[in-house]
């Protein structure tokens, strides 16, 4: 399936490029998302007149993004968990965690945006994890996870 990419995507492109994408890719996730559109004639043209509105939309997110990594860039947030006294915790701290920590400190973060590299938190600690703010854009921020009280 070929598609016209109104943005940048990850490992597939920059905004204007024509790619082509497995049809279950493109058609449940790129074009619902408002990510692409196939690569028709009359979409080309579409695109070609209103390039200049993309990529001043796309500038936008990507300033709005690096405002946001501004804000996060030394960021940290306690999170107090149920844990047993050698340390291990009752369940586990995951990105919905992390970002309604984050949230309810002030500072906006999505669930999806919080990349934990080496899975889920399950031990009390200091630990390190990246926000992806955008394609391009990317900060670490500090989680610490303590014991209830």
């Amino acid at each position: 399936m070929e598609l016209i990419l109104l943005q940048k995507v990850t490992n597939l492109g920059n905004l204007g490029d024509k790619v082509t994408v497995k049809r279950g890719y493109g058609r449940n996730y790129l074009v619902p998302q408002g990510k692409a559109v196939p690569a028709t004639p009359a979409n080309l043209a579409e695109f070609e007149k209103k390039r200049a509105e993309y990529e001043a939309k796309a500038k936008d997110v990507h300033d709005k993004a690096e405002s946001r990594r501004a804000k996060l860039e030394n960021a940290s947030v306690t999170i107090r968990v149920n844990a047993s006294t050698e340390g291990k915790l009752y369940g586990s701290v995951g990105p919905r965690d992390i970002a309604d920590a984050f949230s309810a400190s002030g500072l906006s973060l999505e669930k999806s945006e919080v990349i934990m590299t080496e899975g889920p938190i399950r031990h009390i600690g200091e630990y390190e994890v990246i926000a992806q703010l955008h394609a391009d854009v990317a900060t670490t921020i500090k989680v610490v996870v303590e014991p209830e009280a």
